[in-house]
């Protein structure tokens, strides 16, 4: 059991850095600037960030967290029968609560969030938790290769679309629609930058007037990925992956072929649109339903990278800090919003929008620092990330149960 936690504190612990950098945009800017370098607008520095980020960070950080939400709600399940509580309901209260965390982390503070999807999803996967775990990740990988599939036939046509309109070539109705396109685009860049400006609560006021259900239509927007993904972990968890049981010949063609064919596509995929110039209907394409599947090489690819590397770092400095940032990983990710928030609102230091776009690595870097510095000597003194425990004390209230250290990832 201390090997597969620390395996997955590990991996988790990466992942948590790997999101702020592409977070990172969305708290620098609107949501739409996360979708291109060029909204709102096309900087050089930029654009080369932006590069990097797609091909390192985008969607394989969310995909690892994923997964291993996803092992963790077995965890959890594992440590609730040990104690003689039903795992089923102590798996909702818990996920009930992340809920609650999620909107508040929205309201207060960033569009962004992703806990309330993930509780969600998670309420939905943990009933399945009772597959067989071959039939469970076979129907998750069905489910996520049906849905993207079905959503790249309806992308390829808009991308279609959008190049006969800027080559001059489209029908009128067509220009009409990449007008109307644009105009969107331009209004809710106006509306987002708004609300990152306003002080703190004009800002509260505008996201619950403005767009009280957001968090629900980031879960519509994300499910076919979220979703899918938790089951994956679910499996991967039972069938092994993360206590040793797979041989490390296994381990290194995953991720060779993970990184090397995921890397590949992705590659493709950005370098065509910058050649194009970032056209935005292909960018939301390239972002979504284009990036899927190489989002999910990749992501397998690092999942079985960082397994082979867990063992060579486990007692180095460098490892021990990943291991204790994913411990912390739900503090450092409420808590990353919190400082992003304090530099780049308009109730902080109001640089959303003002810095440079091609700083933003600098900021990622300073973020990483604080992520890792103080998560060994605070679980020295108190076991658990501050918020972990607040989210297990709530978890468990006025629930009997015997007194087992708490599991790692679980509340």
């Amino acid at each position: 059991m201390p090997e597969r936690i620390g395996a997955l504190d590990f991996v988790r612990g990466v992942a948590v850095l790997g999101i702020l950098a592409i977070n990172v945009t969305g708290f620098w800017g609107p949501l739409l600037a996360t979708f291109s370098p060029a909204m709102p607008r096309l900087e050089p520095g930029g654009a080369v960030w932006f590069v990097i980020a797609y091909l390192l960070f985008e969607g394989k950080m969310r995909g690892l967290f994923t997964l291993l939400f996803g092992a963790s709600m077995m965890l959890f399940a594992d440590a609730a029968e040990r104690r003689g509580a039903n795992p089923d309901l102590m798996q909702v209260r818990r996920l009930l609560l992340l809920m609650a965390f999620g909107y508040a982390h929205y309201a207060l503070l960033w569009w962004g969030d992703i806990l309330l999807p993930y509780a969600a999803c998670g309420v939905l996967a943990f009933s399945l938790r009772r597959l067989a775990p071959e039939p469970l990740a076979a129907a998750a990988l069905l489910l996520f290769l049906v849905s993207h599939g079905l959503e790249i036939i309806g992308d390829l046509g808009s991308i279609a679309t959008e190049a006969r309109v800027l080559a001059g070539h489209g029908a009128p109705a067509e220009a009409a629609e990449q007008t109307a396109m644009m105009g969107r685009i331009a209004a809710s860049i106006t509306a987002d930058m708004r609300v990152l400006h306003a002080p703190f609560l004009e800002a509260v006021r505008l996201r619950l007037t403005t767009a009280p259900l957001l968090p629900l239509a980031n879960l519509g927007a994300t499910f076919f990925e979220t979703f899918p993904l938790m089951l994956l972990g679910m499996a991967l968890l039972r069938m092994g992956l993360f206590t040793g049981e797979w041989e490390d010949s296994s381990l290194r063609r995953m991720a060779l072929f993970g990184i090397g064919a995921g890397g590949t596509m992705s590659a493709g995929l950005i370098g065509w649109a910058a050649l194009h110039q970032f056209p935005p209907a292909a960018m939301f394409a390239l972002m979504g339903s284009l990036a899927a599947i190489p989002h999910l090489a990749m992501t397998l690819g690092y999942l079985a990278a960082l397994l082979l590397l867990y063992p060579r770092l486990r007692d180095t400095s460098a490892g021990q800090r990943l291991v204790a940032a994913g411990r912390c990983a739900f503090t450092n990710y409420l808590g990353t919003t919190f400082v992003m928030s304090a530099l780049f609102a308009g109730w902080g230091l109001g640089l959303g929008g003002v810095m440079p776009r091609g700083a933003l690595p600098l900021v990622v870097l300073a973020g990483w620092s604080l992520m890792l510095a103080w998560p060994r000597w605070w679980l020295a003194r108190f076991g658990q990330g501050p918020l972990e425990a607040f989210w297990r004390r709530l978890t468990w209230l006025g629930v009997r149960r015997s007194p087992l250290p708490p599991a790692a990832g679980a509340a």
